[in-house]
């Protein structure tokens, strides 16, 4: 294959939903008091939208990681919302592919920003990996 990335293209979306329960509320998770959806849980569906929208496009033997994530949670959601998180790519170069992320509860926006993720070779990546933990 020519280019690595030849179907992931600006314009293709993905997008991931839950209902929150207590088990994603920031007392559970260890992020806040407030019985509200977690912000990392919501950082972790936006992660997912992401991997729904690129993913699926990626050569066999080839994964995407996260490596930049930056969103603002703008407001808070209850516990039995159903909540859907979005993802859109906007650019691709090289090996990094980039997206606009945003999430919405049953109401309104509660999150939005901008998501990174690189592709990786995953057998190269495991061997790297094996490299650093025995060397730890």
């Amino acid at each position: 294959m020519t280019n690595l990335l030849e179907r992931v293209t600006p314009g293709l979306a993905g997008s991931a939903t839950l209902v929150v329960t207590q088990e994603q509320t920031a007392p559970h998770v260890g992020s806040g008091r407030v019985p509200v959806l977690a912000t990392p849980v919501m950082v972790n569906l936006l992660e997912a939208a992401a991997l729904d929208a690129a993913e699926r496009f990626l050569p066999e033997g080839h994964q995407s990681l996260g490596t930049d994530l930056n969103v603002r949670h703008l407001a808070a959601t209850p516990i039995g919302m159903r909540v859907t998180a979005h993802a859109e790519v906007t650019a691709v170069d090289g090996r990094t592919v980039s997206f606009r992320v945003w999430a919405e509860d049953e109401v309104e926006r509660i999150g939005e920003g901008t998501h990174v993720r690189v592709v990786v070779n995953v057998s190269r990546f495991d061997a790297r990996m094996e490299k650093k933990a025995a060397g730890a």
